[in-house]
């Protein structure tokens, strides 16, 4: 920043914060804007001579880079919630490809949906999200097997059999529930399939909760459609 700003002569703009670090009113040094809700616009300023005496500067600092901290953790968790978004999107996109119901169409009304489907598939592709989970060789692999197993789920034709294989891959991520006398559930609702209990426990924390998350909407759309069949 080099030159010496003179609040005498050049008074800031309303709303424009400064960090003074040394308590000299000749060197400040701008903290970055942030257009937006209020808590996303200026991080509060560090004023040496406003406070000398009552917290160490390096406290201050650290109360500074804390916020900072907290709010890149809602930034994230906020961009995840997005990803999940268009996972969900990009899913019920393929269930909607491989619906049996679509062969009762007529040809031309057959080729219609398929290209305005594929007009919307090219809208979602717009959206990138990257949102980074630090994984190693290992967890990579396991993460692809079990994207793998549930793409054969998205595309199998039996909506029965899907349900059936989901609640087992469910039962592997939260523990398949204890069988009760009388029950009307079958056997599959109290098995874990251990193929992919196998590759989900190889899965980052953060990875699993995201399967999780994509296997209970799945099965809530594979329930309807089995009770509509």
């Amino acid at each position: 920043w080099g030159g010496k700003l003179d609040t005498d002569t050049h008074p800031e703009a309303p709303g424009i914060e400064r960090m003074d670090i040394d308590g000299q009113a000749d060197q400040v040094i701008p903290l970055p804007y942030l257009p937006g809700p209020t808590e996303w616009q200026l991080m509060p300023r560090i004023d040496e001579a406003s406070s000398a005496g009552e917290v160490k500067l390096i406290d201050r600092f650290i109360k500074l880079v804390d916020e900072l901290d907290n709010r890149v953790e809602k930034l994230r968790k906020d961009a995840i919630t997005l990803q999940e978004k268009k996972d969900y999107l990009s899913m019920s996109m393929d269930l909607l490809r491989n619906n049996d119901l679509l062969s009762n169409l007529e040809e031309c009304e057959r080729e219609e949906i398929t290209c305005y489907m594929q007009r919307v598939g090219s809208r979602l592709a717009t959206v990138e999200l990257n949102v980074k989970t630090v994984r190693n060789g290992a967890q990579e692999e396991c993460l692809h097997q079990v994207n793998v197993l549930i793409d054969s789920l998205i595309s199998s034709p039996d909506a029965m059999i899907s349900r059936q294989r989901c609640q087992m891959f469910l039962n592997a991520c939260e523990g398949a529930p204890e069988a009760s006398p009388g029950t009307s559930r079958t056997p599959c609702d109290f098995t874990i399939d251990k193929k992919f209990e196998s590759s989900l426990l190889g899965c980052t924390l953060d990875d699993q909760k995201t399967i999780k998350k994509r296997l209970n909407a799945l099965i809530s759309y594979l329930n309807k459609q089995t009770i509509s069949d």
